[in-house]
């Protein structure tokens, strides 16, 4: 068999391509459709900054070092190049087209250049004079002015006035970042708005007095992300992040998007920026659509009346009320407790940190912190309690990539207040997601835990699907305690009972537990394996499902981005199912069941099938204990298995499919039954305050 992986970047393709999907759906709320056409944009500039920058760059090494191999490598960086560009254009021509006539048929008009009347190019003018002139700063394009990446130029074509020189000369102006502008309201109720860079080019002349404008482009670059911190630089960690911020904003150009109306100014940004043709991708519409995500939310403008034009948003389950006798750590010691986000509310997580702030019994706390808000109530709480004498422990990732910036700025409040701060370890990301807080309870130390499959975020955690624990079990804790001191200190990596540890121990225990179901069906058992993730590319990983496949295990996998596995190949992968649900919320859990002879096994991660995350980050697995936890979990997980609505089936021939509803079958929407079946969970009480978002046909 020649072909036995998929192409992990054309994977990537795939999944952006199931994003923009939801885009295309008529029965979607406009404004909905609008918010993923801009995701499919930031999705691809995290692509070109990251995976088409690694690429590249093992271009340009395998040209100098070995020039025979460099060819395959090469064609894969064209063809995801090619793909990019179909997808790009099949969303422009959605936006176009279809989602901006729509809004503005309802009463929200975006505005273009040529659609100015008088009265708004008057307003505009003025607007422009007064409120952006003098913010704008002309830069000559041949003096090596820093273009920085993800951020929107104008560039213009100049010729001095009263010369008879045929010179030209290139100006760019960097855009200011707020670029959605309301226009007057007016009697018809109809709210307009106009784009910044419009005013910008429209009235450049005022920008360079004593020469005319020939040509002007709209340009934006991606810049190569995909380079480390100097692991050597202990002794000053933080300066050395904060130069590859620096130098991220500087790095090799990876593509220029760009608007008509100026092949010489194309090119001529090209050459400076080193950039080649299939790296220039003109589109017909705004630029930087990741950048008007804002007009999804018309509310920060002051203007109301589209939430028609949405899902209907209704706040999730409070799993205990304030009403409660029962104090949190009581509830924590009689039950692990299980937490579905968003469909449960995040309020326990928070409640977890400030409770501990107030507790005069508690006496300290250790948690992770990859990524979080940026007014994040649990690095408030960590604070808070370093400030009342709690000893605080948070080992904050700074090379959490595209949040390092923030991550720098929490560390040096939290060492401010008094938190011991530990900047994750050298050459590894500390990915996993933990909290413990220590209590003094009858004489004696009581710890609690919190595990989780996603970050501490209350922002995130109204949009993306995760789950979390809360559990005072004594090996699980004892087992937390070792992992914290593992990574603060000098201690050797100690035996776990019951978390598993990457890159120590996980990715070895996961081959282990595929290969004892295959062991299962080879003794004519029942053997299963099911689970759900983010991505799968890890080749030991997947040659160890293929072997269960083979020796007859039924596999089915829940994948919502990138898989490199190939299912449904006779001979390889013929009882390997793979589908993957793109939904309003994004999935973002990891669960992994193994059916084990009859006596089932139930985990939860931090951590894709990449090896990234099983061999260069700090990842935890942990089994699931409670009995009616991991009832509730088979039935999430199963579920995702029955979506016949918004679920796409990978093929052998690296098709995704979209399943539709058999003739005379049900839709069967997974984030619609978690919904309901979350609600029955909570009685009727949940019913009245609900925790999911109603689709409007």
């Amino acid at each position: 068999m020649s072909q036995i992986y998929f192409e992990r970047e054309l994977s990537w393709l795939d999944f952006n391509a199931r994003v923009l999907e939801e885009a295309l759906r008529q029965d979607l709320p406009l404004l909905e459709r609008y918010k993923f056409l801009t995701i499919v944009s930031s999705n691809f500039d995290e692509f070109f900054m990251v995976r088409m920058a690694a690429m590249k760059r093992a271009i340009r090494h395998k040209n100098i070092a070995h020039p025979s191999s460099s060819k395959a490598i090469e064609d894969l960086y064209l063809q995801a190049q090619k793909k990019a560009q179909t997808i790009i254009k099949k969303q422009y021509d959605c936006l176009l087209n279809d989602v901006l006539p729509s809004l503005a048929k309802n009463g929200l008009h975006l505005l273009f250049m040529n659609d100015w009347d008088e009265l708004q190019e008057e307003f505009i003018k003025h607007y422009f004079l007064d409120e952006v002139f003098p913010l704008l700063t002309p830069l000559r394009l041949d003096v090596g002015i820093p273009i920085v990446g993800e951020t929107l130029y104008a560039a213009f074509m100049l010729l001095e006035n009263d010369t008879d020189k045929d010179d030209f000369n290139i100006a760019v102006v960097r855009i200011p970042k707020d670029r959605i502008v309301m226009l007057p309201s007016t009697s018809d109720g109809v709210v307009r708005c106009f784009l910044l860079e419009d005013a910008v080019q429209r009235f450049a002349s005022y920008l360079f007095p004593g020469y005319s404008i020939k040509e002007h482009i709209l340009f934006k670059i991606d810049r190569d992300a995909d380079f480390s911190v100097d692991e050597e630089r202990d002794e000053d960690f933080m300066k050395a992040m904060e130069d590859v911020i620096l130098n991220r904003e500087h790095s090799r150009a990876m593509r220029m998007i760009h608007s008509a109306g100026s092949d010489f100014l194309r090119d001529a940004l090209a050459r400076h920026l080193e950039l080649l043709p299939p790296e220039l991708y003109l589109v017909p519409g705004p630029l930087n659509l990741a950048n008007l995500s804002t007009l999804y939310d018309m509310e920060n403008f002051g203007v109301s009346g589209f939430e028609k034009l949405k899902n209907v948003s209704i706040k999730s389950i409070d799993v205990f009320s304030n009403n409660d006798e029962k104090t949190l750590w009581e509830r924590i010691r009689t039950n692990d407790i299980l937490l579905h986000f968003p469909y449960e509310s995040f309020n326990l997580v928070l409640s977890f940190f400030s409770d501990a702030v107030h507790d005069p019994s508690v006496k300290a706390i250790k948690t992770t912190l990859y990524r979080t808000s940026g007014d994040s109530p649990v690095v408030q709480s960590l604070k808070e309690a370093a400030l009342n004498g709690k000893q605080v422990t948070a080992i904050v990732e700074l090379k959490a990539r595209f949040d390092e910036e923030r991550n720098i700025n929490w560390a040096k409040d939290l060492e401010r207040a008094g938190v011991t701060v530990i900047y994750g370890l050298a050459r590894l990301k500390v990915h996993a997601k933990t909290a413990l807080v220590v209590r003094m309870e009858g004489g004696g130390l009581r710890s609690y835990l919190h595990l989780s499959t996603g970050n501490y975020n209350d922002k995130t955690a109204k949009m993306y699907a995760d789950l979390c624990l809360f559990t005072a079990n004594t090996d699980f804790v004892r087992d937390a305690e070792l992992f914290f001191n593992m990574i603060t200190g000098y201690s050797a990596a100690a035996k776990t009972r019951r978390l598993i540890i990457a890159p120590l121990t996980l990715k070895k225990r996961l081959v282990e537990l595929i290969e004892r179901e295959a062991e299962q069906a080879s003794r004519g058992h029942n053997a299963v394996i099911k689970a759900k993730m983010n991505a799968i590319a890890d080749t030991d990983v997947i040659d160890a499902l293929y072997r269960a496949s083979r020796a007859g295990v039924k596999i089915f996998l829940n994948i919502r981005g990138v898989c490199t596995l190939i299912p449904g190949l006779a001979e390889l992968s013929g009882n390997i199912k793979v589908v993957s649900v793109i939904d309003y919320f994004l999935e973002h859990s990891r669960i992994i069941f193994f059916e084990n002879g009859g006596s089932p096994d139930m985990y939860l991660s931090s951590a894709d099938w990449m090896t990234r995350n099983l061999e260069r980050r700090v990842e935890l697995m942990f089994p699931v204990l409670d009995a009616s936890i991991k009832h509730r979990l088979s039935v999430i997980l199963d579920s995702f298995f029955k979506d016949n609505c918004q679920a796409h089936a990978l093929g052998a021939d690296g098709v995704w499919k979209r399943l539709r509803p058999a003739s005379g079958e049900k839709c069967f929407q997974v984030q619609k039954f978690l919904r309901e079946y979350t609600e029955n969970l909570h009685g009727k009480a949940a019913k009245e305050r609900p925790a999911f978002v109603v689709r409007r046909s």
